[in-house]
């Protein structure tokens, strides 16, 4: 069995057509009707159903395209691992963040990792939690640093801090004193992440208001905090934020009152592949471990 063969079996996989798939390879069909008997000579096994009107799958079929779909994209990360072992401390290297990270602290990693690895391009992608468990899971990104819990036996996940919630509104058109008059704000109109975004925080901020006794009325919702902030400081409501947002915010037209009384946080963490031994990963997540020690 040669790599060919699977590659042909996929395509007609794909496109439960002999002539498309022949097409797709650039190879005539009876080459590839032969090379796909002799796959199922070699298993042992009848992979399409074929006839005059239609080419399906059998459970055979079914089961070896997901296996070999796997084992193409293991192929693929083994591949760009290898280049990466190859290039050692040149090419490049991704890291993604949720945009609710203070981004001086991404400048500082940055300046920190150009000056160890002066050959490397760095490149930053401000990505949601979900998308950047799939990059990194096909190994498009290095490291990542999101919010809430990764359930992936591919990813290593290491607490990076635990973040609070603060209130954010603009001082113009409210006036905040204590976290007392929190429940007050029922009637205000909320600027919220947007729910498919990022379903768990999304989630999270519903149980604060919850905790103080009313339902949000959400009328803005953005996919960017920094956006957020911008909507609160241009008066079309206020918001919930992390705290180290608020903590790095010196706005004078915005006020931050942190929740404290209510026992939700949101745990911020650094994910990497559990097969990457990179030099330049482990700088990076030691110095911002180092950061928050």
């Amino acid at each position: 069995m040669e790599l060919r063969h699977l590659k042909y079996f996929l395509a007609v996989a794909e496109e439960l057509n002999f002539t498309k798939a022949a097409e797709k390879l650039c190879i005539s069909q009876p080459p590839l009707s032969r090379q796909i008997i002799e796959l199922e000579t070699e298993i042992g096994a009848r992979l399409f159903h074929r006839n005059n009107k239609k080419v399906t799958l059998t459970e055979a079929g079914k089961y070896f395209e997901k296996e070999v779909t796997a084992l193409f994209q293991d192929l693929a990360q083994i591949t760009i691992k290898t280049q990466k072992i190859a290039q050692n401390v040149s090419g490049e290297f991704s890291i993604a963040y949720i945009s609710s990270i203070y981004s001086g602290v991404i400048s500082e990693l940055i300046q920190h990792l150009k000056a160890a690895f002066p050959y490397v391009s760095f490149k930053l992608f401000e990505i949601s939690t979900t998308k950047q468990i799939a990059a990194l899971e096909l190994r498009k990104i290095d490291l990542g640093i999101i919010r809430s819990p990764v359930k992936s036996p591919k990813i290593k996940s290491q607490l990076w801090f635990r973040d609070g919630f603060s209130v954010v509104y603009n001082k113009r058109n409210l006036q905040i004193n204590s976290e007392e008059e929190i429940s007050g704000l029922k009637d205000e109109t909320f600027v919220f992440f947007n729910k498919d975004y990022a379903p768990h925080y999304h989630e999270v901020l519903l149980e604060l208001c919850a905790f103080y006794g009313f339902t949000p009325k959400v009328v803005h919702e953005s996919n960017n905090i920094n956006s957020i902030v911008q909507l609160v400081k241009n008066g079309l409501g206020i918001s919930i934020v992390p705290s180290n947002i608020a903590r790095n915010n010196s706005d004078p037209e915005i006020g931050f009152i942190e929740l404290k009384k209510v026992n939700l946080f949101t745990d911020v963490s650094l994910i990497t592949s559990k097969e990457d031994e990179s030099q330049i990963t482990k700088v990076a997540v030691d110095f911002l471990l180092k950061k928050n020690s």
